[in-house]
């Protein structure tokens, strides 16, 4: 009998998180371990940034209780941001600033999800969507999708998966696990569709800035006007400032779900951290001279990687387009031994080359598609040379 709620030991551990621990165990252990795991810039937070935060620290009203919603000032820099940035024009009071873009998502389904209503969430999918909508009271309803199809759903997928129950359709573009990036014309049609057919959309944006060559990052409510009565944009400052430890994010929607939205945080949180506030403001406020330059070298790497995994017999990846992630299909490799030891599943695939060649990556099946895995490149050229050096020596 489980002393905990069955609601809480229901939720599985962040597979992400799970294998970067298990990667700095051995690294703490004295092994050379070089991992693709964690979803986390390399790049120190810009030094503006920083010093803004520490002359946070000396004012003494930072040191008190402050608004549950968010920092007036910073809601309306985020606003301000966000129309720069994307093209939608919000009003402060739209805004909620979370605890870390996490924060935002759990609370955009806790806001939209009554039980039993049913959520389209397309797989792959980052691991912690599937368990918010549970915890939120949804259901997940997974849509697959693959390396054919560019790790896109298309409207006829979308008709089938909808019933009588569906609520929400989860839409992230640039995508994680996967580095896909929706056309402006996709993006638009399944806004429609969702108009169409009254769904909400909470369309994730934490990757906004990081897409490559001729990509484009384009904003389902600025396409589709009609859809912002019906949609939540989540967001925040981790991997566009390089801010992941800062624990900032936002989410932006109609008034009469932000309000809601904002009593529950009062009760749960109450504010976010004064210098995490003062920190971000100073990041959405600036220059994007920073963010341009980790994007400059996010697209060396993707290249990079791309090209090394597509090296390596039995392994086909698609090049990212966004983000920081490479998602391979590695089924070929499946079924082969490995110094003694057979791989029967990526799963298992991810041991092995954690344990024989020191690198760790996450397997698909942590984002719902088994057969592929996500390697990030948010990590040093030189570390990205060796890693999959070491997996392509492995493998052969």
């Amino acid at each position: 009998m489980n002393r905990a709620s069955h609601r809480l030991s229901a939720i599985h551990p962040s597979a992400t998180l799970a294998v970067d621990a298990k990667a700095k165990a051995l690294k703490a252990a004295g092994e050379n371990v070089i991992g693709f795991g964690a979803g986390e810039p390399d790049f120190p937070t810009p030094p503006h940034i920083v010093e803004a935060a520490q002359a946070a620290c000396a004012d003494p009203k930072n040191h008190k209780y402050s608004p549950a919603g968010g920092l007036p000032e910073l809601k309306e820099a985020i606003a301000a941001k966000t129309m720069r940035d994307s093209g939608l024009e919000c009003d402060p009071a739209q805004v909620l600033v979370t605890n870390g873009g996490k924060h935002a998502v759990y609370t955009a389904f806790a806001a939209l999800c009554d039980p039993g209503d049913e959520v389209i969430c397309p797989a792959p999918y980052w691991t912690t969507y599937p368990e918010a909508i549970t915890l939120a009271g949804g259901v997940p309803v997974v849509i697959d999708t693959d390396v054919k199809s560019g790790f896109k759903v298309t409207i006829e997928q979308l008709d089938t998966a909808k019933t009588d129950r569906t609520k929400v359709l989860l839409f992230v573009s640039p995508d994680n696990p996967s580095g896909a990036v929706y056309t402006p014309a996709e993006v638009k049609a399944i806004g429609e569709w969702a108009v169409a057919n009254g769904v909400w959309v909470i369309t994730d944006e934490i990757y906004e800035h990081l897409t490559y060559g001729a990509t484009e990052f384009s904003s389902m409510p600025v396409l589709v006007p009609d859809l912002a009565k019906q949609c939540l944009v989540v967001n925040g400052v981790a991997k566009t400032y390089a801010m992941t430890g800062w624990r900032v994010g936002w989410m932006i929607g109609p008034t009469d779900v932000i309000k809601p939205s904002t009593s529950f945080q009062s009760h749960a949180t109450s504010n976010v951290a004064n210098v995490s506030q003062r920190a971000a403001l100073a990041a959405v406020s600036g220059p994007l001279d920073d963010v341009e330059m980790m994007r400059e070298a996010f697209t060396r790497r993707g290249r990079l990687i791309h090209s090394m995994l597509n090296d390596i017999d039995g392994v086909v990846c698609p090049e990212p387009q966004g983000a920081f992630y490479a998602f391979p299909d590695l089924r070929g490799l499946i079924g082969r031994s490995y110094g003694g030891v057979t791989a029967n599943s990526t799963l298992e695939l991810a041991d092995i080359v954690l344990d024989q060649a020191k690198v760790a990556w996450v397997p698909g099946e942590a984002f719902g598609t088994p057969g592929y895995g996500r390697f990030s490149f948010a990590l040093g050229d030189a570390d990205i040379e060796s890693g999959i050096d070491r997996l392509a020596a492995l493998v052969s």
